[in-house]
């Protein structure tokens, strides 16, 4: 607490809004508070500290339920300003301990971020910003992730209405998220409209776009030239026939803007002193390294311990204990992309790690289900990938071996 009023003039609890924020202020050691509200543009957050800083000379200290988000951002423009994150869930638990009639308000919201702070400095960390580099691959990567979630979201909402009137593309092509599929689409949205086009403009058309398209072309043209209408009733035709062209349209323009993400994620990525060490990984290519890399920071003092890291990540389990009872489930409170993310990599390791691969068939051969053995594969990868990151070393397949079979690992052994 003293450390707290040696550093910082003004104390202050902020409960956010989008419109606009009520505030707690507490000035030096006085113990009068007031309250106010400001709201959310730019120019009554800047005018707001500025009074504040000729009030009381020095830096001002401000707990807001957030870690990220607009009201953050304008805050940390401000070199007199520390942000002090606190846990939605913690400070609902405190305003329970302290109201257990359940009464809330944006005010007293405030003032308990504003205690919290105060009365327990040793859990309320300041926010510590990485660095340009790893904040900007941060949001590049989240917001790349909501395009894919789109696209896929699209690509139902197409498998959908194909299924209502021509169902037959649905066999024809394995990829309903492809540009190939949305472009045969686009030309030939109707079975009666791809059945009455020459044979040699569907054969240009695949042969157009080279690869496995060319391949199957045969394939697809024996199939269109046997397939059967489901209906011919034109009152269900075309209004998902316009529709599944709009959707096909939105998801190539889903896709571009993918594209345009992957190219700034690649060059901002390629160029940060620890890109080597994240592409070093098995499986990680050229999506998840970033993800990574962007989870952990460049900052080596944010994580003592692999186990930090999964905490952090949501992989360690909580054990609840009750009297006699004992309950074991995964954690609920984390960041849920960086879970999805050493997820997914540890999914795409199976095939391109060794021992990977041996310690996931060893979950699945004890009656472990897919999900539940990946989890657990990416709760073994954050200790070496923590032994990597903490000393800047690229991960070496072979040495890791190595030293499984100097312990005389039970792994090998299987």
């Amino acid at each position: 607490m003293n450390d707290m009023k040696a550093k910082f003039s003004i104390f202050i609890g902020l409960d956010w809004a989008n419109k606009k924020h009520d505030v707690c202020v507490q000035i030096g050691d006085s113990e009068k508070r007031s309250f106010s509200v400001i709201l959310h543009t730019p120019e009554s957050i800047d005018t707001w500290l500025n009074e504040l800083r000729k009030i009381a000379k020095g830096n001002i200290a401000i707990a807001v339920e957030l870690t990220k988000g607009p009201i953050v951002y304008a805050l940390q423009k401000y070199s007199f300003v520390t942000v002090f994150p606190i846990h939605g869930l913690t400070l609902a638990r405190y305003r329970q301990a302290m109201f257990p009639s359940g009464a809330k308000d944006d005010p007293s919201d405030a003032e308990l971020a504003l205690d919290m702070m105060l009365n327990y400095p040793n859990k309320v960390k300041p926010l510590r910003p990485s660095s340009d580099q790893t904040r900007t691959l941060a949001i590049l990567v989240e917001q790349r992730r909501l395009l894919v979630d789109d696209k896929r979201r699209n690509a139902n909402r197409l498998i959908n209405s194909l299924k209502q009137y021509y169902p037959q593309p649905l066999e024809w092509f394995s990829h309903r998220d492809s540009e190939l599929f949305c472009d045969f689409l686009i030309k030939w949205p109707t079975l009666q409209m791809v059945k009455r086009a020459r044979t040699t403009s569907i054969v240009k058309f695949f042969h157009d776009r080279g690869g496995n398209a060319v391949s199957n072309t045969e394939k697809r043209v024996n199939a269109i030239n046997c397939a059967v209408a489901l209906t011919e009733d034109q009152s269900v035709i075309l209004p998902y026939q316009l529709l599944v062209v709009a959707i096909c349209k939105q998801i190539l323009t889903i896709v571009e803007n993918i594209r345009v993400f992957d190219k700034q994620i690649s060059q901002l990525f390629k160029s940060m002193p620890d890109a080597e060490l994240f592409e070093s990984l098995p499986g990680t290519g050229l999506c998840l390294a970033p993800r990574l890399l962007a989870a952990l920071g460049e900052d080596r003092t944010r994580f003592n311990s692999a186990l930090e890291i999964q905490n952090y990540a949501g992989l360690s389990p909580v054990t609840e204990r009750s009297g006699q009872k004992s309950w074991v489930h995964w954690r609920w409170q984390c960041s849920k992309f960086v879970r999805q993310s050493f997820i997914e990599w540890s999914a795409k390791s199976v095939s391109q790690s060794y021992w990977a691969g041996l310690y996931y068939e060893q979950q699945r051969a004890k009656g472990k289900s897919h999900q539940i053995a990946v989890r657990a594969l990416a709760y073994k990868w954050v200790r070496i990938v923590y032994r990597c990151w903490k000393t800047r070393t690229p991960y070496d397949e072979s040495r890791y071996l190595k030293a499984l079979k100097e312990r005389n690992s039970p792994l090998l052994a299987a």
